[in-house]
């Protein structure tokens, strides 16, 4: 690892700055949630844990870096990490993001657009999948776990999937009830979370 490399790492330490700023955008994509429920705060406060978790490991203190690098040795795993990060995880990481992204902005839009319709939304993304906006922020936070591994978000990131998914069912229940054989018809013809290949 250079001396730069060394440098660059450091300027990012300590930037609770950083920490904030990126954590208040990526929570503000909870407000792109329409239907909120009791229940769906779970998944959410799970979401803005993860977020919290992720940037302050990111900018603001290491500690996964710090607990890895005494086992393995200070001078390979910093090298190797970012070897991985600049080379792997970050284009990568990025493009699942900014895909999540485009579902949640997607999906928000489409009901919003539809809302004075009283109506299930059956056009746009949700031709395609039934909860695009909470794929979306499994996507996002996926997308950021392949850009930034931590032991915090590895152990998250699994609860955070399951707590969507059984916020998805909870909302289904509810819709089914309100709507009726028309959801029932739109649930059976249209998958969850990923879109049939034709």
């Amino acid at each position: 690892m250079s001396m730069g490399d060394l440098l660059n790492i450091n300027l990012l330490v300590g930037r609770w700055d950083l920490v904030v700023i990126n954590v208040i955008i990526f929570i503000a994509f909870i407000f792109f949630i329409p239907f909120r429920r009791k229940g769906g705060w779970e998944a959410h406060g799970a979401y803005a844990g993860f977020i919290i978790a992720l940037f302050t490991e990111m900018f603001g203190f290491p500690l996964t870096i710090f607990f890895i690098s005494s086992y393995f040795g200070r001078i390979t795993f910093p090298d190797q990490f970012l070897n991985y990060m600049s080379s792997l995880g970050m284009p990568i990481g990025l493009i699942i993001t900014f895909f999540g992204l485009f579902l949640v902005i997607t999906g928000w839009r489409s009901i919003y657009k539809s809302r004075q319709e009283k109506a299930v939304v059956v056009r746009g993304i949700y031709r395609h999948i039934r909860h695009p906006q909470y794929l979306g922020f499994i996507l996002i936070t996926l997308g950021w776990l392949i850009h930034w591994p931590t032991i915090p978000i590895l152990i998250m990131w699994p609860i955070l999937v399951i707590l969507y998914y059984k916020l998805a069912q909870k909302e289904e229940k509810l819709l089914e009830k309100k709507f009726g054989e028309r959801y029932s018809i739109y649930k059976n013809t249209v998958p969850m979370f990923i879109p049939k290949i034709m």
